[in-house]
């Protein structure tokens, strides 16, 4: 799965809010505006393929207790959501879809996104609560958390690196030699090019995006005295130890990806997407939380993921919220762990995947633990093109760490007053 959704999707979003404030604070919509099915008896709900099995599995026992039809249209995920501004006031928006948590502050503070409330409260923690709240309000049930994970070699390492130490051992290592560079090494790689793998360096170091807990966008903290040891931590790799194929923004994840799949490192900084093409590949490789960095703090990257949403120019909005609920009980998130084998939000469903023997399941639980909400609001959709120099800035020489994170922040900040006024 590409992470540049989440560079380019949240402005698009953004951008809908000229053409959508019809939409904004009105809970009553007439009939020609309303979206969804114009038969009372049915509910449409649009998912991406992956989940049109489970949604077949599950829907029908719903459908008999509440006299209603589910119909299901398939539709990628962004592609909904990025419509929605335009489809909802035409009569064209499903009654109900999936969302990723960092879309509903956009979507929810436009009035795209009907307020919900959470039929399974108390099977969720602080951490899935807040991923669905955006100024106090519920706009989604949690449905799946995702989060970056360590994939190693096991042909090449016996031991899982438990500490950055650990990892450090690794790059002295001469089997991970990099053939071209003199004393460079590629027996650990991360993509610290891109800001969302590199956030949970920087935020393990005391680092933070924004303010009280991820909605004070007034107070960035990218320049921190702790987000500048993290990036001086980073350059060190880049200047010292990482080949010069690790400094290029657009291809260090390709780079990174040929040396694990060719077996020539030992350990990357990942996410569980990426296994698909390591299992394709044939690789003998397992999966873990990412270890400990030097300070003894944990690697708290970006905690993701997806929620059940309902359009707020549905005209089913009770029907709605009956079948979310029904879709996050721990029955239904067990089964749809069964299914797609994404880790649940509900936490009963969640303890009952970490039971199962699956690494990738577990390493996510675990680093999820350690993860920090990404900020739902759309203030968001700045830092992504601010950040995006940051760690090269700093690595390549061009400017110290404090001068990168100083500059990133002032593009950040500039941004967000032009487009908010803030």
């Amino acid at each position: 799965m590409s992470r540049n959704w989440k560079k380019i999707g949240l402005s698009v979003l953004v951008a809908g809010l000229t053409l959508s404030l019809v939409a904004c604070g009105s809970e009553k919509k007439n009939d020609k505006e309303a979206s969804g099915s114009k038969d009372d008896n049915v509910l449409e709900v649009s998912v991406d393929k992956g989940y049109i099995k489970y949604l077949e599995d599950v829907k029908g026992d719903f459908e008999k207790e509440n006299d209603v039809k589910v119909k299901l249209i398939e539709r990628d995920m962004f592609e909904q959501l990025e419509a929605l501004s335009l489809d909802g006031p035409a009569g064209k928006a499903p009654d109900v879809m999936m969302s990723a948590y960092d879309r509903l502050g956009p979507l929810g503070q436009q009035g795209h996104l009907a307020e919900v409330t959470l039929g399974n409260e108390v099977d969720y923690d602080d951490k899935d609560k807040s991923q669905v709240t955006v100024d106090g309000k519920f706009f989604g049930e949690p449905a799946i958390i995702e989060t970056l994970v360590m994939f190693y070699n096991k042909d090449l390492i016996t031991d899982v690196p438990k500490t950055f130490a650990d990892l450090e051992k690794l790059a002295q290592d001469e089997r991970f030699a990099f053939e071209g560079e003199k004393d460079k090494n590629v027996g650990f790689l991360a993509k610290w090019t891109d800001f969302y793998f590199s956030y949970g360096l920087i935020s393990g170091y005391g680092g933070y995006v924004f303010g009280n807990d991820g909605t004070d966008p007034s107070d960035i903290g990218l320049n921190s005295k702790g987000a500048i040891e993290g990036i001086e931590y980073a350059r060190d790799w880049f200047q010292n130890v990482w080949p010069k194929g690790m400094l290029d923004i657009k291809s260090s994840g390709d780079f990174m990806e040929d040396q694990f799949l060719n077996g020539k490192t030992a350990a990357i900084i990942n996410g569980p997407w990426s296994a698909a093409s390591y299992n394709e590949a044939g690789l003998n490789y397992g999966v873990a939380k990412i270890p400990t960095l030097n300070n003894g703090n944990g690697y708290s990257a970006f905690g993701g993921g997806k929620a059940w949403v309902v359009s707020n120019y549905s005209k089913h909005k009770d029907i709605a919220q009956k079948f979310i609920d029904y879709l996050t009980t721990e029955e239904n998130q067990t089964k749809l762990y069964e299914v797609t084998n994404e880790v649940p939000a509900n936490n009963k469903a969640r303890t009952a995947a970490a039971a199962t023997d699956n690494e990738i399941t577990q390493a996510v639980i675990e680093q999820y633990a350690d993860a920090d909400p990404m900020p739902n609001i759309p203030e968001m959709g700045e830092v992504w093109a601010g950040g995006e120099n940051l760690m090269f800035d700093a690595a390549s020489g061009d400017k110290t760490p404090k001068e990168a994170a100083d500059n990133a922040v002032k593009v950040i900040e500039e941004a967000i007053e032009q487009k908010y006024g803030k």
